[in-house]
């Protein structure tokens, strides 16, 4: 197998993975395939659709065609579909069902006669509502499967994907992930999470998601199993999933319902499409709803795909940008539950930080307390607690508030910072250590503000309650990092915009520490009368005259 990533951001990727029958670029969607109900052909995936694979179920086909698709020469003339062919092996059954009619080494063998381009051992799901102990069980014969697998198969030239079990609990997806990233597989899925979805629960399966691809190895691409709808495509690429399938576009079109990158109507309630694909700009609703109920279900169809294929394209865009955290903020508003999705991903900053880029192309929008999870602010962070330290003559820390303008050092309102530096003097003034309290990094030594990404970025503004605590304590674990360094801290206090939470934060820490504390709030309408007091205090804490 070869896997090439070409651009990455956050855990998204584009690359290249090469399967026998066609080289193909990820993220990747695989539309699934029914061969006894499809409503849009296979060959029109890929002529019309631009489709690069696709997906059908291993045990349905042997099931009802056996060895049909052998003796047509394998499963890409049977479909006829000439793109790359993914099969699953029947899980998903044993989880509706709870059971399978066909043993592993059954479907190993009838995955490999039918020239699968990527196949999927018969793993154990691991069901939404089951025990622990119920889920360690399938854990367990997962990876027993797993590794008497390498027995069985008997081509080198097919995928295969090792399956991450434990549903929801996640230390049991953590053990599953470990011990399948030891085996060599080409591929992991991670299993499972199709009951998650349809319970809303996509802070459930950020949890799942993420759990397994810290456990696996980072160049091995990652499958999530039923994706369905493409409001949440960009939440999974950006955690870290490279492939997905879905029969979602299909099972939609058979209910009457009409697919958007936000949501979900129903046909039978819209009065316009307000798509402009294909599909939406031949006819109106109204025309169609005179339509027989096949003709329904296939226009549908295809507006559903393209719709799932446009999200896809913008996503691929956005990773290139370096902007797949806004797109994926944008979508996931679309529902509370998507929302709750990127809250959760607060808790595993350090991953996405670990393997984003640390420079982009572009800067970036803040928007809320959400975005504190972002690797450029983290970055940022840890970069500053690690590896930065004060200027040695620095005896007085004077903390502004962030101005409009950037690089903070250029904008008009530092004119009045410079023009106290010259009335205290060069000697005094080399030992004032000026530092802006900004959203969203928390504090900014004036000297770093031209830094990526410190200038290179727009936040919404007031901030809010959240984000303001975030600065708070950046400011003040700052202070108590470096109390060798200063003997006071002088704070132009922004009362207007932070409501007094910096100037307590700050004082606590001063007062933590043992350091001289003074406040002077903001006047605008008063500038010579701040500037004096600015004065007066610099002289005092510095014990000049």
């Amino acid at each position: 197998m070869s896997f090439e990533i070409k651009e990455k951001d956050l855990l998204g990727r584009i690359g290249k993975l090469k399967t026998k029958t066609a080289t193909v670029e990820t993220p990747l969607l695989f539309p699934v395939i029914n061969p006894s109900s499809q409503p849009i052909p296979s060959k029109r995936l890929k002529e019309t659709f631009g489709c690069q694979a696709i997906i059908t179920n291993s045990y349905i086909i042997k099931k009802r065609f056996n060895q049909i698709p052998i003796e047509q020469g394998g499963l890409h003339k049977f479909l006829g579909y000439d793109g790359a062919i993914m099969t699953d092996s029947g899980a998903y059954q044993i989880l509706v069902y709870g059971e399978v009619e066909v043993t592993q080494k059954e479907i190993v063998t009838y995955q490999e006669g039918i020239g699968s381009d990527i196949a999927t051992i018969l793993d154990i799901p691991t069901g939404w509502k089951v025990t622990k102990e119920d889920a360690q069980i399938t854990v367990a014969e997962t990876l027993k499967r797993a590794k008497a697998f390498f027995d069985l198969k008997t081509r080198d030239d097919t995928l295969w994907v090792g399956p991450i079990q434990g549903g929801r609990h996640l230390d049991l997806v953590a053990q599953s992930a470990i011990e399948m990233s030891k085996l060599p597989f080409q591929i992991h899925a991670l299993g499972s999470p199709t009951e998650v979805m349809e319970n809303y629960r996509y802070d459930v399966l950020a949890d799942m998601i993420l759990t397994a691809k810290n456990g696996i190895p980072h160049e091995r691409p990652l499958h999530l199993f039923g994706a369905g709808h493409p409001s949440m495509f960009a939440l999974a690429v950006s955690l870290g999933c490279d492939l997905f399938d879905s029969a979602a576009y299909a099972l939609y079109a058979r209910d009457g319902r009409y697919m958007t990158e936000n949501g979900t109507w129903r046909l039978d309630q819209m009065d316009y499409f307000p798509c402009s694909c294909p599909q939406c700009c031949s006819q109106t609703p109204q025309e169609l709803k005179q339509k027989p109920a096949k003709e329904q279900e296939i226009f549908l169809a295809e507006h559903n795909l393209h719709v799932c294929i446009a999200e896809l394209r913008r996503i691929k865009q956005a990773i290139r940008d370096g902007r797949l955290w806004e797109h994926t903020e944008m979508r996931l508003h679309a529902h509370p539950a998507l929302l709750s999705a990127l809250k959760r991903v607060r808790n595993y900053e350090d991953l996405l930080e670990k393997y984003s880029p640390t420079a982009k192309p572009s800067g970036f929008f803040y928007f809320n307390a959400a975005g504190l999870a972002r690797p450029e602010i983290v970055h940022y962070r840890k970069h500053l607690t690690q590896r930065y330290t004060p200027p040695t003559n620095a005896k007085i820390l004077f903390l502004v508030p962030q101005t409009r303008n950037k690089p903070f050092h250029k904008a008009p309102e530092m004119k009045k910072i410079r023009q106290l530096m010259r009335i205290i003097g060069p000697d005094l003034a080399a030992q004032i250590h000026v530092c802006v309290y900004a959203v969203p990094f928390g504090i900014v030594p004036l000297e770093l503000d031209e830094i990526y990404p410190l200038s290179q970025h727009e936040a919404a503004m007031p901030p809010d309650l959240e984000t303001i605590n975030y600065v708070a304590e950046q400011t003040a674990e700052f202070i108590k990092r470096n109390n060798n360094t200063y003997q006071g801290t002088i704070l132009l206090n922004d009362k207007k915009i932070w409501n007094n939470i910096i100037k307590d934060a700050v004082q606590d820490a001063c007062k933590t520490k043992d350091l001289s504390f003074d406040s002077i709030e903001t006047n605008p309408e008063k500038p010579k009368e701040t500037l004096t007091q600015l004065t007066n205090t610099l002289h005092k804490q510095l014990n000049t005259k």
